[in-house]
């Protein structure tokens, strides 16, 4: 499998969201592409099944944050301080749409591990929640809540949170790394009462961990990009073709 790999850097939340999907519509069947990004202004984005009411909208604009809709399924997250990546990974009658999850999984994890030792507690989650149940919770309207399976934990806690869909003959999948506490802040902007506020916080606090605060530092984002990129060269057996000038970034479909 032929890989590429673009550093887009930080942009508003439509064009992130566009731009992931017009990738997976648009970009060559016959190769993979990793792409890194983060979000400027921060931006909350909701699962494509989840409603805007969900949103204090007035709030959000009050604070100059983006909304948008996500192409994946998923409930509402806080980007902020964090590492977003996406890939576009072409499929076949021969490969499944949970492998390729947990290969990228593992692929994270080696890099991860890659950036500082420490992380080698990480974990993939061996279980599946019933997430219809789990729709229906005080809880449900944030993503971080609970871990999928295949996702990665640390010392129990979720760290990386992805979601995935399958368009034509393509995977998109895409996902945070947090490196910051702020995506807790996702309480702030929901439409819910003060009383389930506080339980929001508290699960997210009990089931999430950011890199600065399972590592004590501050994350250098330019390391941290390259040992991903490390790691998925080295879990995928392959050596990334690198697109280092942004102004090149829509020739990668071609």
């Amino acid at each position: 499998m032929k890989w590429r790999f673009v550093n887009s850097g930080a942009n508003t939340g439509k064009f992130n969201m566009d731009f992931d999907l017009w990738l997976a519509q648009n970009f060559d069947s016959q190769k993979a592409l990793l792409r890194f990004y983060s979000w400027n202004p921060y931006c909350i984005s909701l699962g494509a099944n989840q409603s805007f009411d969900d949103v204090n909208i007035e709030k959000v604009k009050a604070d100059k944050i983006d909304v948008v809709k996500r192409p994946t399924g998923g409930r509402a997250i806080l980007h902020s301080e964090e590492l977003t990546y996406s890939v576009i990974y072409p499929i076949d009658d021969t490969t499944s749409s949970k492998n390729v999850y947990n290969e990228i999984n593992l692929a994270l994890r080696k890099g991860l591990i890659g950036f500082d030792s420490k992380l080698s507690e990480i974990e993939l989650e061996h279980t599946q929640p019933n997430f219809k149940e789990f729709y229906k919770s005080e809880i449900s309207a944030i993503c971080f809540a609970v871990s999928a399976k295949s996702e990665l934990n640390f010392k129990g806690k979720k760290i990386v949170g992805s979601a995935q869909r399958k368009i034509g003959n393509v995977i998109l999948q895409h996902g945070s790394i947090l490196c910051g506490q702020y995506h807790k802040k996702i309480v702030d902007y929901l439409n819910i009462t003060e009383s389930k506020k506080e339980i929001i916080l508290k699960e997210i606090l009990d089931t999430t961990v950011d890199l600065k605060t399972a590592l004590d530092y501050d994350i250098d984002y330019s390391k941290l990009t390259a040992a991903i990129l490390k790691g998925f060269e080295n879990h995928f057996n392959t050596k990334f073709d690198v697109i280092d000038n942004p102004q090149n970034i829509l020739n990668i479909v071609s």
